[in-house]
């Protein structure tokens, strides 16, 4: 699916902390006309792509390119890594010797997820100049429950400097490049089994697609089977992600008109009871939905 970003022509893109325990949102597989950059500062995520499963923690620097379907499956309850988008029009206007051609690129040349571990020096020289750029952003709860860029259809990135902000991604972008081809890739792609990849796929249509029998037959597994290698290859229980499918069904149909109660978003979702998704939510986001006003949920 192409995300369109929605930005403003005044920005060159974005950039802000997403973080677990603020209730991060669980975004569908997508990709999108602009280069994103990850940086993760705390816990793990992973990350499934070209059919390969990557999984990051404090320190690692990605790409996703923009031809490059891409989702987070999972993520630690304490993960945290900063999200930075850059738009083509400010990567033609900045890349232009052969030292910079590969962020010119599509997707990667080769294939796969391009990454690497910084040094510690250069991860906190990076992670000093992003906190200045969000600190005049919008507020990190509302950045992390619209995704960076809107989910809710008021929603828009707006950064008080805009002018600051653009030279800072120019200059945060040619650095992280230039520590990329300085370092190596680190190794960590895993090859998804056909049947990994299917389950992937019919969960992210529908959670309730079946119980663990129905799925691993459609899958052309048996169900131990398919447990063990989902597990194994994805690093997420199938619970687990069926789990956060139906917690991305949830914000999908709360935020979207017409307007529904907490109770009637959750069952919408495709949660037994509101119990189980209390449960589910707390375990996701630190606490529960009804700690949250709505306004901070969203409309």
């Amino acid at each position: 699916m192409l995300e369109n970003l929605r930005l403003h022509p005044r920005y060159d893109g974005f950039v802000f902390l997403s973080e677990s325990a603020r209730g991060a949102a669980w975004l569908a597989t997508h990709h999108h006309v602009e280069l994103e950059m990850n940086l993760v500062l705390r816990g793990s995520l992973t990350y499934v792509t070209d059919g390969h499963r990557y999984t990051f923690s404090r320190g690692e620097l990605l790409w996703l390119f923009p031809a490059q379907q891409h989702r987070v499956v999972d993520r630690s309850p304490d993960a945290q890594y900063y999200v930075a988008v850059f738009k083509p029009s400010m990567i033609r206007q900045s890349c232009h010797g052969s030292n910079y051609a590969g962020l010119r690129r599509k997707r990667v040349q080769g294939g796969g997820m391009l990454h690497t571990l910084l040094p510690p020096a250069d991860f906190d020289l990076l992670r000093r100049m992003i906190d200045i750029l969000i600190a005049d952003g919008p507020d990190p709860d509302v950045l992390n429950r619209e995704a960076g860029f809107g989910l809710s259809r008021g929603f828009r990135f707006a950064h008080r400097d805009p002018d600051g902000l653009n030279a800072g991604l120019r200059h945060l972008l040619l650095l992280c490049w230039r520590y990329q081809v300085a370092g190596s890739r680190s190794g960590r792609a895993i090859l998804l089994h056909p049947a990994v990849l299917k389950a992937l796929d019919l969960l992210r249509a529908d959670p309730e697609v079946g119980n663990l029998t129905e799925l691993a037959a459609r899958c052309g597994v048996s169900k131990a089977y398919l447990s063990r290698m989902f597990a194994r290859q994805v690093g997420a229980q199938l619970s687990r992600f069926r789990n956060s499918s139906r917690l991305e069904r949830f914000w999908e149909s709360y935020r979207k008109p017409p307007q529904k109660t907490l109770t009637e978003a959750a069952f919408a979702a495709g949660f037994g009871s509101y119990a189980q998704f209390y449960k589910i939510f707390r375990e996701a986001y630190g606490r529960g939905p009804r700690e949250r006003s709505r306004p901070a949920l969203g409309r």
